[in-house]
């Protein structure tokens, strides 16, 4: 695997692979593709790329004072078990933006991965980090 490049840079960012990324998930199967690409329009964007090869994403939506939640967070399937989630996840609580912000998200499943950022449970699947 060549090196994975984390970046929050809108302007590259592929929406429609986006769209077809998180079509495949069980959490945004459903959702319409307007609502996909207006969500990212009023986000902060992480897109994960392999060379030029989007691979993954993750978003996040905050108000840069209090809170910050973290969203849409997917790795293509040819991509997982290989830290990808991992560095999203690294990129987005060490940037400067959401220091000493409250973060929130909600996950069925992947709680062990957010407990290595400092999240911790709050209910059965909603988790916060404190800093």
């Amino acid at each position: 695997m060549n090196e994975i490049i984390i970046s929050d840079d809108k302007s590259k960012f592929p929406v429609d692979e986006a769209i077809e990324l998180l079509h495949k998930s069980y959490w945004a199967a459903e959702r319409p593709p307007e609502i996909i690409k207006k969500s990212i329009d009023n986000s902060i964007v992480f897109g994960a790329y392999e060379k030029d090869k989007f691979v993954g994403m993750a978003r996040v939506v905050t108000d840069f004072a209090t809170t910050f939640y973290i969203a849409d967070v997917i790795v293509d399937e040819k991509y997982r078990g290989k830290g990808i989630g991992k560095k999203l996840i690294s990129a987005i609580v060490s940037d400067n933006r959401f220091s000493n912000l409250l973060g929130i998200l909600v996950t069925r499943d992947a709680h062990g991965l957010y407990e290595q950022f400092g999240f911790v449970k709050d209910s059965e699947r909603a988790m916060t980090r404190r800093i």
